[in-house]
């Protein structure tokens, strides 16, 4: 077997990284403290699972700790994380991760206290939703924005419809037009199936599109699909725990946040710590006090409360309103499908944005990044060059990838390419690969 992977708490975020890393072929153990749940996931997941208390010695032996690449303590108690964090480290684990809430603890010179206790990384996710907020705020035109190498190349994601110019149009016409020297469709979403296009393929109408573009022709993407770019100055946010809280704090030295929560006392500790976004105290679910509010004004809603139906319905009434850009916080997977088709502007989830960030650790050597995207089983994989093989030596069209995955870009030292099949690689080039998950492994041999 290849890695073996222990992760402490089958909850929401450990099951979704044991259903990730399975596909992967990995060997995972799952640690839990309640029976029931660990029957529900080794009926769904290919897993072993060990009953009781990842603080306890004896527990993380029985799980084979000290023969772990990696253990990932993400179980809902901050405290419980950290311990067997320490002492999966001591038993012999390579490398181990903690879930963490108290966003105190990753300020850089806090983070090295734990370094030296042996935890690798500590991982929020609230503090990864909230910076993925932030993206999209910045890129509101786009419904995703992945960057790499710190946004020398960029992937956005957007819908199109019928007043489309590129709908019906065939990928292979469309490189007629010179602004495709530039940029180019790497992906499309169609009824929830990843179609990754050929030049015979057809954009239809409400197809959710992925671009990749360098830096500096993202702005072509918003004159091909005949969007301006908007500026964002209002947002209002409903909700009010932690993530409603972190995403606040990021927005409001930037824009002028409104952020409504049905609970008095929050309201006053919310005050206290938001100075500069303005408060209300109402019931969200009240269209019409939101609008006494200053919803119509709002270049941005973002449902950021506990109830994903509630997010779900509060965004469509803000887009129904003129609210240019909705996010929602989605933590159930049906909707995660469904969004797109029902007019959700962008989703959030903090299980996947969490998993993307466990998964970049855990790709073997040649690996960058990895981000997935939401509703879309492929991933893009950042790869590095490192020695010269039939990679460098043949043109991308000779190498016989798979159908299922695609070279999106090429970094090369300050060079940024979107390759065709003429293009060769070579060492030390950095490749952004969009994959489904089938064609993994012969990326890996390809790759290594």
């Amino acid at each position: 077997m290849g890695m073996h992977i222990v992760i402490a708490g089958a909850g929401d975020m450990g099951y979704h990284l044991a259903e990730q890393l399975s596909y992967d072929n990995k060997d995972i153990t799952l640690v839990d403290t309640e029976r029931e749940v660990l029957d529900y996931v080794s009926s769904k997941l290919d897993v072993l699972t060990v009953l009781g208390d990842a603080t306890s010695i004896e527990v993380l032996q029985r799980a084979n700790v000290t023969n772990a690449s990696m253990v990932l303590a993400v179980t809902t108690s901050e405290k419980t994380n950290i311990v067997s964090a320490v002492l999966a480290k001591q038993l012999g684990a390579k490398r181990v991760m903690a879930r963490v809430r108290n966003h105190s603890y990753l300020i850089p010179e806090n983070l090295t206290y734990f370094q030296n206790l042996g935890i690798d990384n500590l991982i929020s996710p609230t503090m990864l939703c909230s910076k993925e907020i932030f993206n999209m705020i910045q890129n509101s035109s786009f419904t995703e924005v992945f960057d790499f190498e710190g946004g020398k190349l960029n992937i956005v994601g957007v819908t199109l419809d019928q007043t489309n110019p590129l709908v019906n149009q065939r990928i292979m016409d469309m490189k007629l037009n010179p602004i495709f020297d530039d940029i180019r469709i790497i992906a499309i979403l169609r009824d929830q199936k990843t179609i990754i296009p050929r030049g015979s393929t057809i954009i239809r109408n409400n197809d959710h599109v992925f671009f990749i573009s360098n830096k500096k022709h993202t702005g072509s993407i918003l004159d091909l699909i005949g969007q301006e770019k908007r500026d964002i100055k209002n947002i209002m946010i409903i909700g009010g725990d932690d993530m409603a809280l972190t995403t606040a704090l990021k927005l409001e030295d930037h824009f002028r946040v409104t952020l409504v929560n049905k609970d008095k006392e929050r309201c006053k500790w919310l005050a206290e710590n938001l100075p500069n976004t303005l408060i209300i105290n109402g019931d969200y679910k009240n269209i019409e006090l939101l609008i006494e509010e200053g919803l119509e004004q709002m270049d941005a809603f973002l449902a950021l409360t506990e109830s994903s139906e509630t997010n779900i319905i509060t965004s469509l009434t803000a887009k129904n309103h003129g609210v240019y850009k909705t996010i929602a916080h989605v933590d159930t997977r049906e909707y995660i499908h469904i969004s797109h088709s029902i007019g959700v502007d962008s989703l959030i989830n903090k299980k996947l944005v969490a998993a993307n960030e466990v998964s970049r650790y855990l790709r073997k050597g040649t690996v960058e990044a990895v981000s997935g995207i939401y509703g879309v089983d492929a991933e893009f994989i950042q790869y590095s060059v490192c020695k010269n093989n039939r990679l460098t030596k043949y043109a991308l069209k000779d190498l016989h990838f798979p159908d299922t995955a695609i070279v999106a870009g090429v970094i090369r030292g300050e060079e940024v390419y979107i390759p065709d099949g003429d293009f060769q690689l070579q060492m030390n080039d950095k490749a952004i690969v969009l994959a489904l998950p089938q064609a993994k492994n012969s990326l890996e041999k390809l790759f290594h």
